[in-house]
């Protein structure tokens, strides 16, 4: 590959290779190795042609969610046409939900692949965190990979914004690889949560590298709230759970990968795993690496993590590199296509654990939408687990907005994930174990073991109003509670109306 000299940008030089309506592709998974001064300075642009009459937005694609440098500025500044596949920028909710910005949500595992295809359109840019870049067109990545490398090989162009804030010694922990697009794609050899595929770096033809911004930012990742009893009743139900599972011989002694969902009751139930006499120490098989891994993995609970991004607090980042000859052999970076992938989740054997928002009585999953209108986050890569997983499981809280919400209710008001996908649903109240149960086993066992008391004979008169049928729902009433939160804020007291 030829050498070029790559030129230094200022952010604001960079920012003005890129048009309106161009579609631009920023790396990260979650805030970690998302790019933050020229996101900045392109929201800046778009103040200023704005202000002087002319239009200007671009369409954002990215692994996962941003921080507030990318999804929040640019949000703020209406300079976001198109998004996807996954947000969690309260700027950028809002805006979709009131139709400023076009949303497409989508499964993580598939927007690589889908950027390949050209389902998408071209990519004219792409813009790229690393700690180090070198002339001969190595990009080597900060704290995540995201669906980087499909990025840069199909950009038309890159700005790398070099970090200087993430050490250059994290060349090696990145696993880079690319399966190859039908009808040439093999089979992916990955066989346990350590192996390693592909190379350190991204590398691309130096020729398509615009120019090199300098930067020296944290990533703009925040604490999670510390564990209430809620939380904490969650994660000890599953701890037990999985527990009682090996005692059975359900699952191997030597027990199984865990995929977990990011945040603080995802940190919960790690945390209650990790404390668990009868858990054995395990490995992640994940798409993000948060505190609770790390807190295990210093206590040697869990041995390895396999994850597309360290999504931490800069401290607890900072203490990674620290000790880094400690974590760089216990921990890989992968591509979401690769971390999500059907293929090796179903071969691991992979134990997945993910959030809901809302459960219906069928065990129908709704992750995504409020009231089923207003989109929260998106789909991220729960799916991609849970249709695939060795034993997959949602949790939530039975309540919400202080009692006044059921999270389990007659019907999902939107569906991301199926009765079909879904074995297991932890809430605060107990464990609803949905494998091998008909519809009308399932929602009972839903109403005795995950509803909240003040909901249970309400969800139980439901049910016996449904009728003797196979699936018990009313069309009519199915989503009374909704409807009467909508109308007095309280799902209590519905008075259901006969079929």
């Amino acid at each position: 590959m030829t050498r070029k000299d790559l030129p230094k940008l200022t952010a604001e030089e960079a920012v003005q290779a890129i048009q309106h309506q161009n579609t631009v592709a920023f790396s990260g998974f979650t805030p970690a190795g998302t790019p933050k001064a020229v996101p900045r300075a392109l929201a800046a642009r778009a103040v200023a042609e704005h202000s002087a009459g002319r239009e200007f937005k671009i369409n954002v694609i990215t692994g996962a969610s941003t921080g507030p440098s990318v999804d929040g500025a640019l949000a703020k500044a209406h300079a976001i046409g198109f998004r996807t596949p996954y947000q969690s920028d309260p700027d950028l909710r809002k805006s979709i939900n009131e139709g400023e910005t076009r949303f497409f949500d989508m499964h993580l595992s598939r927007l690589p692949q889908d950027v390949r295809y050209g389902f998408l359109g071209p990519v004219q840019c792409a813009i790229i965190e690393a700690c180090d870049v070198t002339s001969y067109g190595e990009i080597v990545l900060t704290s995540s990979v995201g669906a980087a490398p499909t990025f840069c090989n199909k950009a038309e162009k890159i700005i790398v914004e070099l970090n200087r804030y993430h050490p250059q010694f994290l060349r090696g922990a990145h696993d880079i690889y690319e399966p190859f697009d039908p009808p040439l794609r093999s089979d992916i050899p990955v066989f346990e949560p350590s192996d390693r595929i592909g190379k350190p770096t991204i590398t691309v033809d130096p020729s398509k590298i615009l120019g090199v911004v300098e930067n020296n930012q944290p990533d703009e990742t925040g604490g999670f709230r510390d564990l209430d009893e809620t939380t904490m009743r969650i994660g000890q139900h599953v701890a037990d759970f999985l527990a009682a599972e090996i005692r059975r011989g359900l699952i191997p002694p030597s027990f199984l990968p865990i995929q977990s969902g990011v945040g603080e009751t995802a940190n919960a139930v790690l945390m209650a795993m990790g404390q668990h006499k009868d858990i054995p120490p395990f490995q992640m098989w994940t798409e993000v690496i948060q505190d609770a891994v790390i807190a295990l993995m210093q206590q040697e609970k869990v041995t390895f993590a396999s994850g597309c991004s360290l999504t931490v607090p800069p401290t607890t980042l900072q203490g990674i590199y620290k000790d880094w000859e400690f974590y760089r052999t216990r921990l890989t970076l992968r591509p979401q296509e690769i971390t999500n992938n059907p293929e090796i989740v179903r071969r691991l054997g992979v134990i997945s654990v993910n959030t809901a928002i809302e459960v219906d009585l069928s065990g129908n999953v709704n992750s995504t939408h409020i009231l089923g209108r207003n989109i929260m986050n998106g789909i991220g890569g729960s799916a991609d687990f849970a249709r695939n997983a060795f034993l997959s499981m949602f949790i939530c809280p039975s309540t919400t907005k202080g009692g006044k919400i059921s999270t389990i209710v007659p019907l999902v008001s939107h569906l991301d994930s199926s009765e079909h996908s879904v074995s297991v649903i932890v809430t605060d109240q107990g464990v609803a174990d949905l494998r091998g149960k008909s519809p009308c086993e399932r929602a009972r066992t839903m109403i005795r073991n995950c509803a909240h008391p003040d909901y249970r004979a309400q969800l139980e008169d439901y049910l016996a109003m449904s009728g003797r049928t196979h699936t018990p729902q009313s069309l009519t009433a199915a989503f009374a509670m909704h409807a009467k939160f909508a109308a007095d804020g309280d799902m209590r007291g519905v008075q259901w109306r006969q079929r």
